[in-house]
């Protein structure tokens, strides 16, 4: 089937391009987050600041999905709580427990997580759910392991907040190929082999709606400045590239508050139950919309 294909191809990945176990040390001790005040780490932060009201609360059980150098569960055990990294390979993370980022780690497959249902308080998924040749089974199945909540970190469907892109998508609906060319990427797929799957807040909405979840929360974040050698620039307040990065980033950001433009990134929380008081004003405070889903009046 075309979806494991997809998923042979990822895995086959990180040995074609580090086929020696020196290149893939090599690698990850150019890379690796720890402490480094670089605009790599800077954007990364942008990223797990979104965690933070999920963190507060210490010794609790997370799993990471697509971790693929044990970053985001590196980052989550500074906060004091546990974490499994997993990726399909785990090659790399098994160089970051030799490195001391990460104590544990397995290979799974996003699709058939091997996992116990409500096993873990917290599952996180950043920046691997567009990479899934079928996310909502990954989806399910991380609902299924998690007994609080879901953490998805994706790229935005601009056309959800976008309505003159709407627009054109409905004026043009019996010309796909020109419209195909205002919206370039539309539909992008990776050398791998799978569709670059971007979310909505609807979507998800519908989703807890559709498995009687009790709450979703919405952060929308504006990351996407990452260049090649990003982790080598200084982020210190006097260099002028990271200066110019910061601009532009303010200018996204007032952008997006002027809801002239959708952000680049949304960040979602599917809580599986209903968080306490503090942690619902945790999250509002770090600048999370909270959508209610009403019960089903037809089920129990």
């Amino acid at each position: 089937m075309r979806h494991n294909e997809s998923y042979y191809r990822h895995n086959k990945w990180y040995n074609e391009h580090f086929p020696s176990e020196s290149s893939k040390s090599d690698h990850y001790k150019k890379i690796k987050a720890t402490g480094k005040n670089n605009i790599a780490c800077w954007l990364q932060q942008l990223f797990f600041s979104c965690l933070d009201p999920l963190l507060a609360k210490r010794h609790q059980d997370w799993l990471t999905v697509g971790d693929a150098y044990g970053f985001d569960a590196q980052y989550i055990l500074q906060s004091g709580n546990n974490a499994l990294a997993t990726d399909l390979n785990t090659d790399f993370l098994n160089i970051a427990i030799k490195e001391g980022i990460i104590n544990a780690c397995a290979a799974e497959n996003a699709e058939r997580l091997t996992q116990h249902d409500n096993s873990f308080d917290f599952v996180l998924c950043k920046e691997s759910y567009h990479h899934f040749p079928r996310p909502y089974a990954a989806m399910y199945e991380m609902i299924r392991v998690t007994k609080q909540a879901v953490v998805v970190i994706e790229p935005q469907d601009p056309i959800a907040k976008m309505p003159l892109l709407l627009m054109l998508s409905n004026i043009f609906t019996q010309n796909a190929r020109f419209f195909n060319k205002l919206w370039k990427n539309r539909f992008s797929f990776e050398p791998v082999g799978n569709f670059v799957y971007k979310v909505s807040e609807r979507e998800f909405e519908k989703l807890a709606a559709g498995l009687a979840l009790p709450m979703v929360a919405f952060k929308k974040i504006n990351p996407n400045y990452w260049f090649k050698g990003a982790e080598s620039i200084s982020s210190e307040p006097h260099n002028k590239r990271f200066f110019f990065i910061k601009m532009k980033k303010f200018l996204f950001d007032t952008l997006v508050k002027l809801k002239v433009i959708p952000a680049q990134v949304l960040t979602t929380v599917i809580f599986k139950q209903l968080p306490d008081e503090q942690t619902t004003g945790l999250l509002k405070k770090n600048g999370y919309h909270l959508v209610y889903i009403p019960k089903n009046p037809y089920l129990n």
